[in-house]
């Protein structure tokens, strides 16, 4: 079973280094954060920003070419994680015959941003996460800890 996500937010981890893709549920309370890299992020924010850049990035590149081979992004699913790494698929369609692409989540959400395709992501990739590091996580953030992505 999977569950439809949006995108909560994207915060910067100081003690990793790393930005937090902040998935949530649309409907109910499940969340699920994913470690992503600064290019990533920059990324998914500019598609969240509605940015649109003089030239194609790699993720306008992928909308591009489903658009002009006439297809699209039906959905984009994170379907597990093995060894703390996040899987996904694109789920690309001519309408008549659906292919699976293996995707990184956050390249699968930044293409699902700029193509309006619904994200979701496996029950059994939420019930893994170690809610109680999150948990902890979230607990001890403070102002200070929110960096600034552009």
């Amino acid at each position: 079973m999977v569950i439809r996500m949006k995108v909560d937010g994207l915060l910067f981890d100081p003690r990793s280094g790393m930005y937090i893709l902040l998935l949530k549920a649309i409907e109910g309370e499940e969340t699920l954060p994913i470690w992503i890299g600064k290019p990533e992020a920059d990324s998914i924010a500019l598609a969240l920003g509605r940015v649109v850049t003089p030239r194609p990035l790699t993720h306008d590149l992928v909308k591009n070419i489903v658009e002009e081979l006439h297809m699209n992004i039906s959905k984009v699913v994170v379907r597990e994680i093995i060894d703390n790494t996040y899987y996904a698929t694109l789920f690309v369609s001519d309408g008549k015959h659906e292919k699976l692409i293996d995707s990184r989540p956050s390249d699968a959400v930044a293409v699902a941003l700029r193509t309006n395709s619904p994200i979701f992501v496996d029950e059994s990739v939420i019930e893994r996460r170690n809610t109680d590091e999150l948990e902890e996580w979230l607990k001890n953030l403070k102002p200070e800890d929110f960096g600034n992505i552009m």
